[in-house]
């Protein structure tokens, strides 16, 4: 255990005057002075015995007794000199005022594996979850929610500036909590929905999806309109590549993606397309920007830039507070030189 383990939560030990410290470094000498043989004796003895026996070996020990009591209380008033003091730093972040809803596409296409992971094959939602992971904990000041969607939106986790909550909730990001499908508008309308705070400084809604809208209620087009109306920034990601990739084989009857006897799901290459105009358009109509990943570096990369371009200043007050402990050691050290002089003068007094 260190002295750090007693101080109270967030508080540290300093000195105003650290340079007085150096005393500490005379007292050892003070005593090996103090500690050293005498003058020569006067008078020669062939034996010592007869003093010795004259004495009580106490007397010894109650010498040592009270000198350490004088070197601790000068020990004592060094460090008061030094001025100990008890800080407690406090900082207050304020929130950025940008409040972000990711939109993301969790249809069965998802599960393509296109996209790579530390140089291993990698589903497009596990690439899509391991980069946005990234870009929450690169924004810590910001309000974050994550709306997923299929063949309709659900709710992953509200605006929130807990972060560490936020990230455990994408980890449960999945293929196959809602029915199938591609529900964009929805996807977009439903996000868009979450911003409603008006005292935010700037809306944002990053929407990532791999295909074209194929159902919903509300189509994507008109809900470029409304996220345009309520002047919200709005990056749209396609995430994906045009030709030859292993697909998932989805059973015709429920439209599931097909597992084998250990829940893996089964695969095969296939061509895939990816509707790259139709998502153009819907950000046009946003006013926003389009955005092509067809790798993990690209995707990366695109996160990267929409950080870049969302940025804003963060307010942040320090507080710290500051308790003198001087008093304390000066009290000891007083306390110290009074014990020494009562009992240098009572118990332990010298007779001549």
């Amino acid at each position: 255990m260190n002295l750090r383990d007693w101080l109270p939560e967030n508080s540290a030990l300093t000195f105003a005057h650290p340079w007085f410290l150096l005393l500490l470094v005379a007292i050892p000498l003070l005593a090996w002075f103090r500690g050293k043989s005498g003058p020569a004796a006067a008078l020669t003895f062939s034996s010592t015995a007869v003093l010795r026996a004259l004495g009580k070996t106490s007397a010894a020990r109650a010498g040592k007794f009270l000198r350490a009591l004088i070197l601790v209380s000068l020990a004592c008033f060094a460090i008061a000199m030094a001025r100990p003091q008890l800080g407690k730093s406090l900082t207050q972040v304020e929130a950025s005022g940008i409040d972000i809803m990711l939109a993301l596409d969790v249809s069965g296409s998802m599960l393509t594996k296109d996209f790579t992971i530390g140089g291993e094959s990698a589903t497009r939602v596990d690439a899509i979850r391991e980069v946005t992971r990234k870009f929450i904990e690169g924004r810590p000041n910001d309000r974050i929610g994550i709306i997923a969607f299929a063949s309709r939106p659900y709710v992953v986790s509200p605006m929130t500036l807990d972060h560490d909550w936020l990230l455990k909730n994408l980890e449960r990001v999945k293929i196959g909590l809602v029915e199938d499908g591609t529900a964009i508008g929805s996807g977009m309308a439903a996000a868009a929905n979450r911003l409603s705070d008006k005292r935010s400084k700037s809306h944002v809604i990053v929407l990532l999806t791999d295909g074209e809208n194929n159902t919903g209620k509300i189509p994507p087009n008109t809900a470029a309109e409304a996220v345009k109306a309520l002047k919200i920034h709005f990056y749209a990601i396609g995430a994906g590549i045009n030709g030859i990739a292993p697909t998932p084989v989805f059973n015709p009857q429920n439209g599931k993606p097909i597992t084998d006897m250990l829940g893996n799901v089964m695969y095969q290459n296939q061509r895939v397309h990816f509707n790259e105009a139709g998502l153009k358009e819907v950000a046009k109509i946003a006013d926003g920007q389009f955005y092509r990943a067809t790798d993990t570096k690209s995707l990366e990369q695109i996160f990267s830039d929409i950080d870049k371009l969302e940025k804003t200043t963060v307010s942040v007050k320090k507080y710290q507070q500051y308790r003198d402990l001087f008093p304390a050691f000066i009290a000891t050290g007083l306390g110290l030189l009074l014990a020494q002089l009562l009992l240098a003068q009572t118990v332990w007094k010298k007779l001549p």
